[in-house]
Formats: C-alpha cells, structure tokens, sequence
C-alpha cells in the first residue's frame, strides 16, 4: 500500500513565477554551501589560541562533523516534513533555525559551544536541502526539470566561490565570529523571498507523517555517522567507541527498513529502489561525495599549510573550483542529451578521479596555477556529477513523494561526505603521526619538552605554531614533508575510490525509461485515498 493518494500531476508553480521561484531555491541552498565553504578557511584561525578558540584537531573534526552528523540524522524527516506540509513551510523553518543557530555561534567562547551551534545550525539545513529540491519536481515541467536541477546544483558552485572569499575577508579584518555572522542578513533576506515568492506546493492531501519510522532513522542514521566520524578521529574501528555506534546504529537501521516494509505510511518507500536508475545513481553519488569531502579536507590544509597562503588567499584559489562547478551544471544537460546521463557522469567521476591522482606530485613549491588548474577539472567533473544523476533519480519519483525521494539525495551526500572527511582523516592522521614519529623533531636537543613534542607530532598545524613561538623554522619544514607525505596516502585512496564510482555509473546508469515509467505510474496508482490527508 502507498503512503500517499494522487495528487494533481501538473507543477504548482505557475510559468511567470518560475524563474523568481527558482532563484529563491538556489539562494537558500546557496546558504548550505556558503557556510560549509567559509568553515574550511577558517579552520587555522580557530584553532589559533590568541585569534581564535584555540580549537584542538579534534574539536575541529567535530566543528564540521556536529554539522555533518545532525545534517544526516534530520535529512529524512526533512524529507516527510516536506511531503506533509509543504516544502515552503519546511523552508521557512530550516532557514530560521539556521539564522538563530549561527547568530548564537558567532558570540560563543569555547570550542564546545561552538559544536552546539553547528548542531543546531545542521538541523536547519536537515530541513532545508530536501526541501529546496522538492520545490523544483513539484514546481517544473519535466521536459524543463533538468535544467532547473542544472542551475539548482550549481548553487553549490556559488558557495564555493563566495564562501572562501567572503570567508578569508571577513577573517582579514573581524573576528571569527563573523563568518557565522554573516549568515544573518542573508537568512533574513531569503525568510522574506521565501514569504513573497514561494507558493504552497503540493496539494490538499499529503503524506502522513511517520513519527515511529522517523525517530528510528534518526537514531540509526546518528548512531553510523557518529561511529564514522570516531574513526575518522583516529579511533580503531574495533574500539567501542567506533564499533559500538557503527553495531547499534546498523541494526536500528535493519529495523527501521523493517518497518518501512510494513508500514501503511512509510517514511521512506523502498519501491524507490526498485527503479535501477534511482539505486545506482544513489551509490553514485555517495561515491563522489565521499571522495570530494575526503579530498577538500586535506586541501584546505594543503593551501594553508605547506603553501603558506592566508585564509583570504586559498579562498582565492578555490573560486577555480567553484567556477568549475556552475560551468560543469550548466554542460551537464546537453551533454547528457548527446551522450546520455550515463557517460556523461562517468566522464566527469573519471575527471575527478585524474585531478586526485595529480596531487600525489603536488609540493610546497607547485605552481598555484597548476592548482587552480586542477581544482577547475575537479569542479567540473562534479558539475557533470550532480545534475544527471539527480535528474535520474527524481525522474521515476511522483511528485507526491517527491520529499521523500529528495531526501534520499540529500542522506548519499550527506553520508558520503562523512565517510570521505572520515576516510581522508584517519589516513591523514595516521600517515603524518608514523612519519612524524620517525623523524628526529628540530630542537629535541634543546630541551623540547614533552608536551611540545606530542603537540608537534599530533597535528602539522600544532607544529607548525610551535616553530613560531620557538623560532624553529626547521621544525616546520618537518611537518610539512610529514604532510605531504601523509597527503599523498590519503589523495591515491580517495582516486581509488573515485575509479569505483566511475564504473557504477557504466554498468548502473544505463537507459531504462520503460521500466522506471511503469514503476512510476505504480508510486502514483497504488494508494487508496484514505492514505493521505
């Protein structure tokens, strides 16, 4: 039995609002990426103890995963709350918890508050991103769907761009603070464009909410992303603190799609994956975004590290990859018309895939051109990523299920970023700890003491602050070839995972439009009307 009856199959949204409608979407989802972009250069100034909260790796990784975490744990519910009572509802209220979330975390004083706020300040974008991609299905013509998705994902392709730029400004003449601060205008302005523009999509009758389903999604989806993130911390996986997590997590997941079999309204139909397009392109995507997380987070501290560039000047530097990514959305639909979606998302994952093998021979002295270069292919190729694949997953999904599909998208990226950022910092961690253990620390002789050594050898940007405040140079010049090193371990692994991707999308993304139509007319056929109110 559905969770839903039929609903109205033409969009809401009339022809002379859809283009003020879509720029509204974007912007809102634009936020999500601004803020995740402007974290990245600000990573160095946290953990500075005169400029910032003095953060240690740790609580860095979990500044961004608190975010990451609660993101993926509230993505489902997103979904459902969106399918129940409008995505322009769910709109308003994630982009309210975003603005009061980031207006508290720009006046804490610890780096746990500030992990607080990042949580609140995820739960806002659990409720957005679905949302944002709901307004599109409902609202767009399918022969016209693909390119607002085009200029839909591009969004994160501006946030790319503005984020590390307006980041890097902001920290070259206030505090910290204000790159949280700055979200506070610009939720104000899309709270207002929201009211003003967006209409109240989907219909009289939506789906019933699954309160039971959704609270064992969050609590499973929490319970293997937080194991995740552990062992991205440096934990073994055997330890009780990945293992546990990722063993109870797992199993109230297994009852959770359980439930979803039986259930009358169901927080995620699982007749979803019955269409092979809708599957592969969500193993395609957890893919990708897990070998870009994992990648972006070495590369912030690449760019910052043995490159020595200030947060202002690596935000610089990024704007190739942002640039590349809008060019790569906007490509995306005419060359799937001409190649099909298949090939064209493997071309841009075997484009990724060849820009994270090319940094094995990057080094302290590589040409910054050679850098934007490969950013720019990177950004592209993931261009060429997102807007296919989403157009092929959301395809086959009824608009009346739309937030649910839409949530789908959402948890593979979500919980693909947090398997890459994980992946890429155990490797790194790991990597840099052994060859800093083998290396004789510069000033050792001098009387180094204890606690400076350890501080040195747990993280190249503790090193590196030692060196300042100590007038060892060479201590430094230390961590940076131990970086290196450890960068080249971390970038190999995620190209290897990214050649993965590339071939699930050859033999998973092949044309079947009959088979997904016929499912798709059985999404829409199968509810009695008493499913739905």
């Amino acid at each position: 039995m559905s969770t839903v009856s039929r609903t109205a199959e033409k969009p809401a949204g009339a022809p002379t609002r859809s283009w003020p409608l879509l720029l509204v979407v974007v912007c809102a989802q634009m936020l999500i990426w601004l803020d995740t972009s402007i974290l990245n250069v600000a990573v160095t100034t946290l953990a500075d103890p005169v400029e910032g909260l003095g953060a240690t790796p740790g609580e860095l990784e979990w500044v961004a995963s608190a975010y990451t975490l609660v993101v993926a744990c509230t993505l489902f519910a997103g979904g459902a709350l969106a399918d129940r009572f409008g995505p322009r509802n769910t709109l308003l209220a994630g982009l309210a918890l975003i603005g009061v979330a980031s207006g508290a975390g720009a006046f804490v004083d610890s780096p746990a508050w500030l992990i607080v706020a990042r949580a609140f300040m995820g739960a806002g974008s659990g409720l957005l991103m679905p949302a944002t991609l709901t307004v599109i299905v409902q609202s767009t013509p399918e022969d016209k769907r693909t390119r607002a998705i085009a200029i839909w994902s591009s969004s994160s392709g501006l946030g790319v761009a503005v984020g590390p730029v307006a980041g890097g400004a902001l920290l070259s003449h206030f505090w910290w603070g204000s790159v949280f601060l700055v979200n506070v205008p610009i939720v104000a302005l899309c709270l207002l464009a929201v009211v003003t523009v967006v209409p109240d999509l989907g219909g009289s009758r939506r789906r019933v909410l699954d309160l039971p389903g959704l609270a064992l999604s969050v609590l499973g989806l929490g319970g293997v992303v937080y194991g995740i993130i552990e062992l991205g911390g440096g934990r073994t996986w055997y330890g009780p603190h990945v293992l546990l997590p990722l063993v109870l997590g797992g199993v109230v997941l297994a009852v959770f799609v359980a439930g979803q079999r039986r259930s009358a309204a169901p927080s995620l139909d699982l007749r979803l994956f019955r269409q092979p397009g809708f599957t592969a392109g969500s193993v395609v995507l957890l893919i990708a975004f897990m070998a870009l997380a994992g990648h972006l987070f070495y590369a912030a501290f690449y760019l910052q590290g043995p490159r020595g560039l200030s947060p202002a000047d690596a935000g610089t530097v990024m704007i190739a990859a942002a640039v590349g990514i809008v060019l790569g959305s906007q490509a995306s639909p005419s060359l799937s018309r001409r190649l099909s979606a298949r090939w064209t998302v493997a071309s841009g994952v075997l484009a990724t895939a060849a820009t994270y093998v090319a940094y094995a021979w990057l080094d302290g002295g590589t040409p910054l051109w050679v850098v934007a270069v490969l950013l720019w292919i990177q950004g592209f190729g993931m261009g060429l990523v997102g807007t296919p694949v989403t157009a092929v997953m959301m395809r086959g999904v009824p608009p009346q299920l739309a937030g649910a599909g839409s949530a789908v998208n959402s948890v593979t990226r979500q919980v693909g970023g947090t398997l890459g950022v994980a992946m890429a910092g155990s490797i790194l961690s790991g990597v840099y700890r052994d060859r800093m253990a083998d290396a004789e620390l510069p000033g050792a002789t001098q009387g180094l003491s204890p606690a400076a050594e350890e501080q040195a050898r747990t993280s190249a940007e503790g090193a590196r602050s030692l060196a300042d405040s100590l007038h060892l140079p060479e201590l430094a010049t230390t961590a940076d070839r131990a970086f290196l090193d450890a960068m080249y371990a971390a970038t190999l692994s995620v190209a290897a995972l990214a050649f993965i991707g590339c071939a699930v999308a050859v033999v998973g993304l092949r044309n079947r439009a009959a088979p997904e139509r016929r499912e798709h007319a059985r999404l829409s056929d199968a509810a009695p009307e008493g499913q739905a109110r």
